[in-house]
């Protein structure tokens, strides 16, 4: 996987190192793997990684955040420092520099390092770092105002009544589009909205459920995953460094409230009805979609299935049959 660029056309991630480790936690058999990723390779047209272009050094590599073409440079000088720090000294020494871009290459970043500590992988590391600092994307920064409230759904629907957010040009790219709202000047505030505490994250991750299983859109399947690998990261950073990360990243959940379409979050009466819907075990889920070729239901399917492992949710087995097509439209 090193040999192959981090994007292709148009700054599009390249899925496939990560997916490749979730189809395999799945159960998919190697024959699998082979089959998801020649299809994958050609369907995205996948490129040969960059050559780099001068040294970086401990004084210098910031000065390459946020600049792809140094992208194989930022690999060289995090491949040394994961020899010199290994996965968790490294973490804990470059996340509380990274942790206000953490919406970079719209979370496809974060989702490299996730999947290299996840394999105890130092290169992984390494490289996703290195992808990190290149495509670091910065959002309005905190100003330490008073939060407005611990929940995060209230976050989203006060953002949701933001005007300027509204009728914005969409982008094909979920980065680009996070970028464009970040631009909004009514939009600056929203980063200090949401108190962060302990019991945060879990939060989150009870609103990404109920925001997918109401929508199934692509965006809102990000929020699941993204707790996911965020939790990855969390025995690795320290608790301030751990809270920029949840309280950036769901600065720019917000700031792709315009590609959701400005939802409207469903009544709890109505999440525990689709919550009690009849869905297939993880099993079944998981064959189904090893035999998938979109990168997002696997990835989808894993990280579910992890999550559920956490907080026992069953409504994380219904939003991923109803994607696979297991289960009929529970909207109707």
């Amino acid at each position: 996987m090193p040999e192959w660029g981090s994007e292709f056309s148009h700054t599009f991630a390249n899925h496939a190192p990560m997916v490749l480790v979730a189809l395999d936690r799945i159960g998919g058999a190697p024959a699998q793997l082979r089959r998801f990723f020649d299809y994958y390779r050609d369907a995205k047209q996948l490129a040969p990684f960059a050559q780099p272009i001068a040294p970086l050094d401990s004084n210098s590599w910031k000065a390459a955040i946020g600049r792809r073409e140094r992208e194989p440079d930022l690999r060289i000088f995090f491949a040394g420092e994961l020899t010199r720090l290994g996965i968790h000294g490294a973490l804990q020494l470059y996340l509380p520099d990274l942790a206000a871009g953490i919406a970079a290459s719209a979370f496809h970043a974060l989702m490299r390092t996730a999947y290299g500590v996840l394999r105890g992988n130092e290169a992984d590391v390494a490289i996703a770092l290195a992808y990190w600092a290149a495509t670091y994307l910065p959002l309005p920064s905190a100003k330490g105002t008073p939060p407005i409230t611990r929940d995060p759904a209230e976050v989203l629907a006060m953002t949701a009544k933001i005007a300027p957010l509204h009728g914005m040009k969409l982008h094909d790219l979920l980065w680009q589009n996070m970028r464009d709202a970040g631009n909004v000047t009514a939009f600056a505030p929203v980063v200090d909205w949401l108190a962060i505490g302990p019991e945060t994250m879990e939060q989150m991750a009870s609103t990404a459920l109920s925001l997918f299983a109401a929508t199934q859109h692509f965006a809102a399947l990000h929020v699941i995953t993204g707790l996911h690998w965020i939790r990855l990261l969390a025995p690795h950073c320290d608790e301030e460094t751990l809270y920029r990360m949840l309280r950036v990243f769901w600065q720019g959940i917000a700031a792709l409230m315009g590609e959701l379409g400005f939802p409207e979050m469903p009544d709890k009466v109505v999440v525990d009805r689709w919550r009690n819907i009849p869905a297939p075990g993880w099993p079944e889920i998981h064959a189904i979609a090893a035999q998938s070729y979109d990168e997002h239901d696997i990835s989808l399917a894993f990280s579910a299935s992890e999550e559920m492992k956490v907080y026992g949710d069953p409504l994380y087995r219904v939003v991923v049959a109803r994607r696979l097509g297991l289960i009929g439209d529970y909207m109707k």
